[in-house]
């Protein structure tokens, strides 16, 4: 074997090893407060699970008040309507705000961070209404009706 074949073989090869690396470093991890809750630790009781059944209203529970406040915000991936995030309106604590939490960009999910919907991959921020603030977003997050009930948070799946 001559030494340019040997210097092409081992250059494909090193291309060829380090493609999974690169393919995995572009995907995102992402996590939301409801998956993150979901993981007991070895000394916990795992959480009662909720029903996500829809009522006869059309509204399905996403999660509990408790964990709304202590997190600041509930999100759901898989929630039956959609991906979904909610907040407590910054204008009116009584009122929730429900968007859609796939970004109209590139189907990132956004997340809640400093009084702004952001998504983590592309830099772009939303209003508490679903309005773009800053691109590359050009299209706002869609909204859901929201209410409490009981402990319980509840968004218009139909």
């Amino acid at each position: 074997m001559k030494r340019r074949e040997f210097g092409n073989l081992f250059g494909l090869g090193l291309l060829a090893t380090s493609l999974p690396i690169a393919i995995a470093a572009c995907n995102p991890t992402e996590t939301t407060s409801t998956e993150t809750a979901d993981a007991p630790d070895a000394n916990t009781k795992a959480p009662a699970a909720i029903d996500e059944t829809p009522r006869e209203d059309g509204f399905a529970a996403l999660g509990k008040v408790a964990d709304l406040d202590a997190n600041g915000y509930l999100g759901k991936k898989s929630f039956i309507a959609g991906p979904v995030i909610v907040i407590r309106d910054p204008a009116n604590a009584d009122s929730l705000i429900a968007l859609n939490s796939m970004c109209t960009h590139q189907g990132c999910s956004v997340e809640w961070k400093d009084d702004a919907f952001a998504c983590p991959c592309h830099g772009s921020k939303f209003n508490t209404d679903g309005s773009v603030a800053t691109g590359p977003a050009t299209d706002p997050l869609a909204s859901y009706e929201a209410i409490i009930d009981g402990d319980l948070v509840l968004v218009k799946a139909t």
